[in-house]
């Protein structure tokens, strides 16, 4: 059963390949999600944010995301401090979840949806590494388009993560998701059928 990382920069269109590959029956093991779970209210990643970066992170229980990011990104000396607090949490919990899906499915394909691949360094456990790939320059256009940010916060988030140089340098599979959705979705179609075809 082969576990495969599917990373990408922020706006890059890896939710879209993600969610073709589930339609197609691949177990999605999403790590944002589980950083969602793991900063809810009341779980121990939430004071460990709030000690390291400020009570005003946490209001009225809930962690402001939108104050955290301000902290963070263009900043690297705290992006980094925050990362070491999150991904060894999201590590344990993806890792439990993958055995999970093992022992629910031997033959499944699971599916690993993580955006920060390079920046975590989490390179050598997987079967195949797909990076979907889009141009900065469209990735930004898309974060104040749809996400409603302004260009300098899209450029500081995109320059917060590991460059497309980077992510490339770990691909086994590149999935160009700078063009249309059919595009995207033909050759996430064709990754399917190189993930399923007997050995």
């Amino acid at each position: 059963m082969p576990l495969i990382a599917l990373t990408g920069g922020i706006a890059s269109g890896k939710s879209t390949v993600a969610a073709r590959l589930a339609s197609h029956g691949a177990i999605i093991v999403d790590a944002d999600a589980i950083v969602r779970e793991l900063q809810a209210p009341h779980q121990p990643l939430l004071d460990e944010i709030a000690a390291e970066f400020g009570a005003d992170m946490v209001v009225d229980g809930v962690l402001d995301r939108a104050r955290l990011g301000q902290a963070v990104f263009g900043r690297p000396e705290r992006l980094a401090r925050l990362n070491a607090i999150v991904h060894p949490a999201v590590k344990r919990e993806s890792h439990r979840r993958f055995a999970e899906a093992r022992e629910a499915d031997p033959s499944a394909v699971i599916v690993y949806d993580v955006p920060l691949l390079a920046e975590a360094r989490g390179t050598g456990e997987w079967d195949l590494v797909v990076v979907a790939d889009a141009p900065a320059a469209i990735r930004a256009e898309r974060l104040v388009t749809l996400r409603g940010l302004s260009p300098d916060d899209a450029d500081r988030r995109i320059g917060s993560q590991a460059s497309d140089d980077e992510r490339r340098a770990l691909a086994d599979v590149v999935i160009d998701t700078g063009g249309t959705l059919e595009h995207t979705w033909e050759q996430t179609d064709e990754l399917w059928a190189r993930l399923t075809q007997p050995a």
